[in-house]
């Protein structure tokens, strides 16, 4: 019986690492936030791909997402996980550089993962982990190289942009799991007069959700969790490894006035390379017109 259950055991890890690790899923959401009679637009959101030089497999398939099209890509963080991983990341994102984009960081942009025992996870977040004092990774490079491609930095600002023919007034901060988001920075109420009011960060932390909601923002975009990254079947994430709720650990849902996005990204620690019930995904938001106290969400299969 104990060989039976350790060879079950190998089978499962086997699974999480090899097979479901890499089993990349593109997941459709309507979502009714626009003003009535305005065309319907498209947002790409990545997150969490944690990407280093050798993920042939994740780079092809972001590549391929060129093909969607969107109106604008969204990029909430942790995109990278090795020193020499920008320039395989500006590879895979070539395709939707010539989109309008806009990116944050999230903390494994800055600091470059260590060996962990990750089923601790399972009894406090990873918050505080990050005790080196000088970055380890190349994130200055990172934002400069989207930069340089038109995409807009947004941690910590407000900005403005044309998106299809709507005129979106965006709102952005840093990393909350590791205390560098501002919110006091970009508070105040957003332009009323904008067709739509994007918020986006890496981390969705309740206490920066609700003033992006009182400050009027419509769609919040936000990573981090990975979904809970080992889930179990028909019961779903057992951390969110933030303060948010398992309920709301992915996908599309509400947060006080606001349609709140969190994707379960993309990738994992290198040293924690396995998903289980949580496949890798990317997310096409398709935003359409508002229907009077329309407050639904909805996945399209």
């Amino acid at each position: 019986m104990p060989l039976s259950l350790f060879g079950v055991g190998l089978t499962g890890l086997a699974y999480a690492s090899v097979v479901e690790r890499n089993a990349f899923r593109l997941r459709r959401f309507d979502v009714p936030v626009l003003p009535p009679g305005r065309r319907p637009v498209r947002i790409l959101h990545l997150s969490d791909l944690h990407l280093t030089p050798g993920r042939r497999m994740l780079i092809n398939w972001v590549r391929s997402l060129g093909e969607l099209q969107p109106d604008l890509v969204v990029n909430t963080g942790d995109s990278i996980a090795h020193p020499d991983a920008v320039a395989p990341l500006m590879h895979a994102l070539e395709p939707l550089l010539t989109r309008p984009g806009l990116f944050v960081y999230g903390s494994n942009d800055m600091y470059a993962p260590r060996p962990k025992n990750p089923v601790r996870y399972l009894w406090r977040t990873s918050k505080g982990d990050h005790v080196q004092k000088i970055p380890s990774l190349p994130w200055e490079e990172l934002g400069a190289a989207m930069s340089a491609e038109g995409w807009l930095d947004m941690n910590n600002t407000t900005a403005r942009l044309k998106v299809g023919d709507l005129d979106v007034a965006v709102g952005g901060i840093h990393d909350s799991h590791i205390n560098r988001d501002r919110y006091d920075l970009i508070a105040g109420p957003a332009p009323e007069e904008a067709d739509l009011r994007l918020g986006v960060m890496h981390s969705p932390e309740p206490r920066n959700m609700t003033r992006f909601a009182a400050d009027g923002y419509q769609l919040l975009l936000a990573g981090h969790t990975h979904g809970g990254q080992l889930c179990i079947p028909f019961y779903g994430a057992l951390v969110t490894n933030c303060g948010i709720d398992r309920a709301r650990v992915k996908g599309l849902s509400r947060h006080d006035s606001a349609f709140l996005h969190v994707s379960a990204g993309l990738g994992t620690s290198p040293y924690a390379p396995a998903r289980f019930a949580c496949f890798p995904e990317a997310s096409l938001l398709t935003l359409v017109p508002r229907r009077r106290n329309d407050a639904s969400t909805r996945e399209v299969r």
